[in-house]
């Protein structure tokens, strides 16, 4: 029987009983609103991206989360903890000091000394007016070859740092391309231009740690030979055609020349998608 029936008649069950089916419903109610209003604080303050970088970051093998100060022979082996924001870390100029080891080798790719590489295969160049061009790096363009199509962000869009900057389509693979620092988008170029974004960084590029997290120098040609090693063994196959040059240079358009191999694999850990 319930209130409003012929015949009900309140007992202190009821009461009881109601009591606690709207105390529930209410704390429900009051769950269900904190989580939406602290997910949209998430986003509005870029937190979301960061979490959602930081799971994929931890998902990712551990021979491709290596500490910068390892590529350049500074360290025998670390693992890096601060998932690849050297902004953030308490030992980097512990590290950064001690003298780079190793031979640099010619990986037959053109890797200039006036840009910084983010590990998701974009690189960056700092420009005069206080803006950053970026595009792909040689390592992605040897892959992917010509796209079949690309989608840019918007002038004006916000773009945080490892988030998606741009998407890629070839071989009905589609690429998304993480960004390399946090900014404003002031103007999209693409493959024809021999870059993609310009952005005007959140931080003031003045600070020495604003770009810090980038790869520069000694660091970039042995990650680059690490990248190309990985390259070799996930293209390795019975029967499969040679997938690099003599000395282990990349040939141009992988995609195009192995339309068969597990692109699947080899894009996502290209671009660092766990």
């Amino acid at each position: 029987m319930f209130p409003g029936v012929d015949g009900f008649h309140w007992t202190a069950g009821h009461i009881i009983f109601l009591s606690l089916f709207f105390a529930v419903l209410l704390t429900i109610v009051a769950t269900t609103i904190s989580a939406l209003l602290r997910t949209a604080h998430d986003f509005h303050s870029h937190h979301a991206i960061d979490l959602c970088w930081h799971a994929d970051f931890d998902d990712l093998p551990v021979a491709d989360r290596r500490c910068r100060h390892e590529l350049a022979g500074r360290l025998i082996s670390r693992t890096c903890d601060n998932a690849f924001d050297c902004r953030h870390c308490e030992k980097y100029s512990e590290f950064a000091v001690l003298p780079a080891r190793g031979v640099a080798h010619d990986l037959g790719l053109n890797y200039s000394d006036d840009r910084l590489y983010h590990r998701g295969h974009t690189w960056v160049h700092p420009e005069e007016d206080g803006t950053v061009t970026i595009g792909l790096d040689e390592f992605a363009d040897h892959l992917l070859g010509s796209p079949d199509s690309y989608t840019l962000p918007e002038i004006g869009d916000e773009l945080d740092l490892n988030q998606t900057a741009w998407r890629i389509k070839r071989n009905r693979k589609e690429i998304s391309v993480r960004a390399p620092l946090e900014g404003t988008v002031v103007a999209v170029g693409g493959p024809k231009q021999g870059w993609y974004v310009k952005l005007r960084p959140r931080l003031d590029l003045r600070d020495p740690k604003a770009l810090r997290h980038l790869l520069r120098g000694p660091e970039v040609n042995r990650w680059l030979s690490h990248e190309i090693e990985r390259l070799q063994l996930q293209l390795r196959a019975p029967g499969a055609a040679p997938t690099l040059a003599d000395g282990g240079m990349l040939q141009p358009d992988l995609m195009g020349a192995m339309p068969q191999a597990d692109w699947d694999t080899v894009l996502a850990d290209t671009f660092l998608e766990a």
